[in-house]
């Protein structure tokens, strides 16, 4: 099977990781649209027709399955995509919440949800919860996230600036979804700032998880093969794999 990964930049490759490791595909095209990175910042209407732009790409690559690695993308534009598509389409955000539920049942608990703003603004997060049961729910906008990790930077001084900046007057929480792609690459930052105690909801791993159990996706013998496409800057992408994923 070939499966597409479409994100706003690099973000999407946290999702890559766990899918390369997990062995479900034979063949992975990732697209990242870098020339028009962040999506956090930019309206509804702007975000759907970059999507179905994203969808154009894919429908050229004979995929048998779509994973929308961007959680503004998921929230403002899965429906439309999903309607101007022939194969299955599957966004981040309800494979998070379901992750989330699998690991904390009790409906008290203080669960954070850091995002880029229209992330944040949608609340689809927050809407998919309370439907669960859960009532102690805090979303925090986090958008500076994507433009470091955009950076290239992953720790050091302006990450543990930016973290303090955004986390300094917040109680621990029990659990953390991390609402965007961009920021896996950042958690193992963002759980030591808060002394390793909270559980981190990854896209990636429960997107794994979702496919397993939703789509009877079973792991291949072999690593897949990976493709690498850009709207701008390629090679970018390619040398934040090598960088981050250690994947060729």
């Amino acid at each position: 099977m070939k499966i597409g990964v479409f994100d706003s930049g690099i973000g999407g490759l946290s999702v890559l990781k766990s899918i390369v490791e997990a062995r479900l595909f034979n063949e992975i095209i990732y697209y990242g649209d870098t020339a028009r990175v962040p999506y956090g910042t930019k309206d509804k209407d702007t975000i759907i027709r970059f999507s179905l732009e994203a969808l154009d790409f894919f429908n050229q690559h004979n995929i048998d399955i779509l994973i929308v690695a961007c959680n503004t993308a998921s929230a403002y534009a899965l429906t439309n995509m999903q309607k101007n598509a022939t194969y299955p389409i599957i966004g981040v955000i309800e494979p998070g919440v379901l992750a989330l539920s699998n690991k904390i049942q009790d409906k008290s608990k203080n669960i954070l949800i850091i995002a880029t703003k229209a992330t944040t603004t949608s609340k689809i997060y927050e809407k998919s919860l309370i439907n669960l049961g859960y009532h102690n729910i805090h979303s925090l906008q986090t958008g500076l996230f994507v433009s470091i990790i955009e950076e290239g930077i992953t720790s050091g001084d302006v990450l543990i600036s930016t973290l303090d900046f955004y986390f300094k007057d917040l109680m621990i929480p029990d659990a953390i979804i991390l609402g965007c792609t961009h920021f896996p690459l950042i958690q193992n930052e963002i759980k030591k700032y808060f002394n390793n105690k909270p559980i981190l909801i990854h896209s990636g791993d429960a997107i794994v998880e979702y496919l397993i159990k939703n789509h009877n996706i079973q792991p291949e013998s072999k690593k897949p093969k990976i493709r690498y496409f850009a709207s701008s800057n390629k090679e970018f992408i390619e040398n934040a794999a090598k960088k981050w994923l250690n994947l060729n």
